[in-house]
């Protein structure tokens, strides 16, 4: 073990997993080596191995973090809203506001880069489970809209769903490649006046 790294017993996992979690997300799993999270934790590579696995192991163990701990509370926030197109739009706002202002502006969302990484087999698993938690509860915010006779006729709820989680993702992306608040939110803003009675 080399001098001034932690032994595995010795250090915080989630702590840990934490700082992983902020290396994935930044930089993706294709530009981060395990050399880069011994870096970013100062564990050496024993201690990450016996406390999370290889490489992809880690990735996944910080997917999940990131699904648990960021996205699940905004998802749940959504469904349990009230309010149906209203609910919507505040998840949007919330979301460009994330991706463009703060801490974290232009690092995108975790699982919509994961997704254009070729992630191994263990996180795809992650990303099929955010992407159906994501629709989900769109799905019961638009049910809400649809009883308040908010959406137009013929709208079909599961597929406006889907049609707005795809429209998540893009947004997520975008923002890290320098789109501006107007050019997402204008796409946003079409969206629901697309579905909107």
């Amino acid at each position: 073990m080399m001098p001034g790294m932690a032994d595995v017993k010795h250090f915080d996992e989630g702590e840990a997993l934490a700082t992983v979690e902020q290396l994935f997300w930044r930089r993706g799993s294709a530009a981060t080596g395990i050399q880069d999270v011994v870096a970013a934790t100062g564990l050496s590579r024993s201690s990450l191995y016996n406390a999370f696995g290889g490489k992809d192991d880690l990735y996944a163990a910080a997917a999940r973090r990131y699904l648990d701990q960021r996205s699940r509370p905004m998802f749940d926030q959504v469904a349990a809203d009230g309010r149906g197109l209203a609910a919507v739009r505040a998840f949007f706002d919330r979301l460009l506001r994330l991706r463009l202002s703060g801490e974290y502006a232009g690092w995108g969302c975790m699982m919509a880069n994961a997704n254009a990484d070729n992630p191994p087999e263990a996180v795809r698993a992650v990303l099929a489970e955010h992407h159906a938690a994501l629709r989900d509860a769109l799905a019961v915010a638009l049910t809400v809209a649809q009883s308040n006779e908010e959406l137009r006729s013929g709208v079909e709820v599961e597929g406006a769903a889907e049609l707005l989680t795809l429209l998540a993702y893009a947004v997520n992306l975008r923002s890290r490649s320098g789109a501006t608040r107007a050019q997402l939110r204008s796409a946003v803003t079409a969206a629901l006046a697309a579905l909107a009675s």
